[in-house]
């Protein structure tokens, strides 16, 4: 915890970059650019271990969504290459839908195996349906409102609602979504816990590469799956150590021992290798947004205009330039981008920190301090803090940094005693339907709603939000939840990676939903 006084913005600034990452570490534009491999094995590298099982059915993070992603299929998927979320088939090749959005009728793929060898068929979706509802963790809201799962032969599918969901063809998309898995290894490998024992060390999944290797917080590894029933990958072995040292991954990059970073990159190494004739770089549309959270239970912060009054003061150009410049937007919108259509739930913040500054002049002395928080695997989010920080004292107020674990911050949405006054956090939605941030975010009980802020007139409209798919009603609950005070999108971060020139396929690797990943059988050498 440290305290800001005094200092100016560009201070703070340059002392937090140095602190957050050494250029030295990586960039170096005199270095020659590394050779590509010739035993077709493809080196990446976790920085933090995804910390859950490559369980579909329990894993819920990011990072992990590497291995989740490449291992599993769903039944649809967003087109990858593009910054418009757009469904299209993937195990299922066409669809259609009641007009009353409750009955999804899906014609399947032919040709397509389980790695056990299993041929997919339509009794693998109600078996991953109903496997998903049993194991019970955070993902299973996706199908909890299933009726129904029915088959006609082998590769048509009905599966009726027990209400009608707009976002439903979003779940089965989503990297988070239900993914098809052999009826005949959940059988055999079952156990007394549905085979999350297995699960933990096996995939049994009909993605283009297997799971080989799981050894949780020391190296993962993938092998192409020879029986693929698409392209064949160029890669025939993924290797995946954890390196849980941004300048150690920085370094392996610079001597050619990684292939590409996908993510956590700090400002400093991400304008060196900008600069860097051996290194190339991509700055790739995600849903990922870095947000301000403000606590409406403590002190001044409990009056709604008090806290639209210190959102107003935040100078968010400025931190713009400062952390995000070449690979963000400054948001205009409540929903992270790309999840609605340009002109719709605008927040409206201007820069204006007069009315806090009288505020605070108002306020007895021991009523002018703030505890603002940030997620600690985060450099942005540190650098983000630090710069509010300047802003606040330069305004008359007293504040205070704290650096906390993500699983402290999740644990707020339980029981928020300890949190701070505000928090910088980022985060992305499951899927790209803005149901999936609406009720996540502003909802009483949504799993990012840290700091208990709401609004009933929220709480209301959300059902009807979800049944229509209604984009009005939808614009409606942002500017809402805008109008709160409680919450500000800061920027819509891009994924930035930083690869060799070699790797061919980034870009139509990415997949707009799913950050700090890449589909990893669409990259090549080149």
């Amino acid at each position: 915890m440290r305290v800001h006084t005094g200092r100016s913005l560009a201070a703070v600034a340059l002392v937090a970059a140095v602190v957050l990452g050494s250029a030295a570490c990586g960039g170096n534009s005199s270095s020659s650019p590394a050779k590509p491999p010739t035993d077709r094995v493809l080196h990446v590298s976790f920085l933090q271990d995804p910390g859950q099982p490559p369980d579909p059915d329990v894993y819920y993070a990011g990072q992990g969504l590497l291995l989740t992603t490449n291992t599993y299929e769903g039944l649809l998927q967003y087109q990858p290459g593009t910054s418009t979320p757009r469904i299209v088939g993937l195990l299922a090749t066409s669809w259609s839908v009641s007009p009353d959005k409750r009955v999804y009728t899906f014609q399947l793929r032919r040709g397509v195996l389980f790695h056990d060898g299993t041929p997919f068929t339509a009794a693998a979706v109600k078996a991953s349906f109903d496997r998903r509802l049993a194991v019970n963790q955070g993902p299973a809201y996706m199908v909890a409102d299933v009726a129904s799962v029915t088959t006609e032969g082998d590769y048509t599918v009905t599966i009726t609602l027990k209400e009608s969901n707009s976002a439903f063809l979003d779940y089965l998309a989503s990297p988070y979504g239900p993914k098809m898995m052999s009826p005949t290894a959940l059988r055999e490998h079952a156990g007394n816990d549905n085979a999350q024992t297995y699960l933990r060390t096996h995939d049994v999944g009909t993605g283009p590469y297997m799971l080989t290797d799981a050894r949780v917080g020391s190296h993962y590894a993938l092998q192409a799956f020879p029986r693929y029933w698409g392209a064949k990958p160029y890669f025939t072995a993924v290797d995946i150590p954890v390196e849980t040292d941004l300048s150690t991954q920085q370094l392996l990059l610079d001597r050619g021992q990684l292939a590409v970073i996908m993510h956590d990159l700090s400002a400093s190494a991400v304008r060196a290798y900008r600069q860097s004739r051996s290194i190339k770089t991509y700055s790739l549309p995600t849903l990922n947004s870095d947000f301000l959270y403000v606590n409406p239970h403590r002190g001044f912060l409990t009056s709604q205009p008090a806290r639209v009054d210190l959102l107003e003061a935040i100078n968010v150009p400025a931190i713009f330039d400062q952390v995000f410049k070449g690979r963000a937007s400054i948001a205009t919108q409540a929903y992270p981008a790309h999840m609605m259509p340009v002109g719709m739930a605008e927040q409206r913040i201007p820069y204006r920190p007069t009315a806090l500054r009288s505020l605070v002049a108002a306020l007895p002395v021991s009523e002018r301090a703030l505890l603002i928080g940030y997620d600690s695997s985060s450099p942005d989010n540190q650098l983000v803090a630090n710069l509010i920080s300047v802003q606040l004292d330069q305004l008359g107020l007293t504040t205070k940094l704290q650096a906390y674990p993500t699983s402290e911050i999740y644990g707020w949405v339980s029981d928020p005693t300890g949190a701070p006054d505000l928090l910088v956090e980022g985060g992305w939605p499951d899927a790209a339907h803005p149901y999936t941030w609406a009720h996540i975010s502003w909802d009483p009980n949504g799993g990012l709603n840290y700091l208990h802020c709401s609004d009933p007139s929220i709480t209301s409209l959300l059902p009807e939000a979800l049944r229509t798919g209604d984009l009005q009603v939808f614009s409606q609950l942002g500017e809402l939840a805008a109008a709160t005070g409680c919450w500000e999108n800061l920027v819509n971060q891009d994924d930035f990676m930083a690869a060799q020139p070699w790797l061919k396929g980034v870009e139509q690797a990415h997949v707009v939903t799913a950050p700090n990943t890449l589909s990893l059988a669409k990259l090549s050498v080149g």
